[in-house]
């Protein structure tokens, strides 16, 4: 027999949530498939069989609490349900020896009859590939067709890699209907609503994530003065460099060029130029951080996660373009570390991806600050004396008025809006 435990928790996380079990008593598990999926207030881990045999008791079941160690399951190693029983008893050598006779003499003109229940498994692979727990998760979430996926893994297995290099495939091939293509909006599963006729309701507790995120705007909100500013940027000259350069970025790169990349340069520039917006509260002190982490908020199944963009002065636009997606791709599958989710010394959030217009972010504690993005629309503006239509995107900074002032703020977001109006200034470094 062995136990499946609940394995080590990231740093201060106590307690985990069963979300799922991915077997059932009596199934059989091969060693390290994933049996079951944890839910902290940060990240989904998912834990591994430890060996091969036959999955026995669940000792917690599905929203149970549990902590460190806990038994959640046993397994039999080396069992076998039903299918391993049939060939014990055909090479049977003991007394019976008339009855096996029969029985292996069944096989022999059923085949024609027989085989198509025992071969069905054979053809369903050309429609339903064999899939690990994890792949078919991403599968079900992104309302894929695992039949249209080539499996890299043994007898064709479809792996979350095959998956992942299936949606970037896919991806690269449709139309371009928005910069904005890693933070994708997820439509809610509309609940089943019972009571009486008229009057429906449900009551679902929150996941630990909800909570989490709960809690934390909660305890920004009473710990931060904030406050937000505004402003609007002309994305035209940024646009046409986009539109003259993303084909041969994308070929030499591998990675699509977006805004974002923009954006983050352009905030790790300004944020060297004042400081203060990359500082934190720490007690009576402001702590000044020398490197630049900047958060980025994505769209998950679960919940709005910021995964952390670290040392962003030292990476390139590829690199952080390629940083971002595969964050994206993360979120949707539930595989975010949470070393990933730690820390962070800034954050940018894109409500625009939603068709936000216009909105006031909040802040991601302990930091000081929060760059808002939002819906790119046309309209006229006045440019030399002239009325243009141009692509405009307004800006919104929240920022903790305890450290930084209305005026460091305000020239932050203009430092941002300069730089992104004119992208030659990102390259030269003026």
């Amino acid at each position: 027999m062995s136990e499946v435990r609940v394995p080590a928790l990231p740093e201060s996380v106590a307690d985990a949530t069963v979300l799922t079990w991915h077997k059932q008593p009596g199934d059989r598990v091969s060693r390290a498939e994933t049996l079951v999926d944890l839910e902290t207030d940060k990240v989904v881990l998912e834990v591994p069989a430890p060996a091969d045999g036959v999955l026995g008791e669940i000792k917690a079941k599905e929203g149970e609490l549990v902590t460190f160690d806990t038994v959640l399951a046993v397994i039999t190693e080396g069992a076998a349900p039903s299918a391993p029983t049939a060939p014990k008893t055909a090479p049977a050598k003991s007394a019976p020896a008339a009855p096996a006779a029969p029985a292996a003499a069944k096989p022999a003109p059923a085949p024609t009859r027989q085989t198509p229940p025992a071969a069905a498994p054979e053809p369903a692979p050309a429609h339903e590939p064999i899939i690990t727990p994890a792949a078919r998760r991403l599968v079900k979430e992104m309302a894929i067709d695992p039949s249209q996926i080539h499996g890299s893994g043994k007898d064709g297995r479809v792996q979350k890699a095959d998956v992942i290099a299936f949606l970037d495939e896919r991806e690269r091939q449709a139309p371009e209907a928005t910069d904005e293509h890693l933070l994708e909006q997820q439509t809610p599963a509309s609940p089943s609503l019972t009571g009486e006729a008229g009057r429906p309701e449900q009551r679902v507790p929150m996941t630990r994530l909800r909570a989490r995120i709960a809690e934390r705007l909660l305890e920004a909100q009473r710990n931060a003065a904030m406050l937000t500013t505004f402003n609007e940027v002309n994305l035209s000259a940024l646009m046409t460099l986009r539109g003259r350069y993303k084909d041969r970025f994308e070929q030499q790169h591998g990675v699509r060029l977006g805004l974002m990349s923009f954006f983050v340069k352009a905030t790790v520039e300004a944020l060297k130029r004042y400081p203060v917006l990359n500082a934190t509260v720490d007690g009576e002190d402001i702590l000044y951080h020398g490197y630049y982490d900047i958060g980025i908020a994505v769209s998950s199944p679960r919940g709005l996660v910021v995964p952390i963009l670290r040392n962003c002065d030292q990476l390139t636009m590829a690199d952080i373009e390629g940083g971002i997606a595969e964050f994206a791709t993360k979120a949707q599958d539930g595989s975010l570390s949470y070393e990933e989710l730690t820390g962070g010394t800034f954050s940018i959030t894109n409500g625009g991806v939603f068709g936000s217009m216009l909105s006031t972010p909040i802040l991601n504690p302990p930091q000081s600050g929060i760059l808002g993005m939002h819906k790119i629309q046309e309209r006229p503006v006045v440019e030399n004396g002239e009325i243009v239509v141009a692509p405009m995107m307004y800006l919104a900074l929240t920022y903790d008025h305890r450290i930084i002032d209305g005026r460091e703020a305000v020239q932050f977001l203009v430092a941002i809006k300069e730089l992104l109006e004119d992208p030659a200034l990102l390259l030269l470094g003026v």
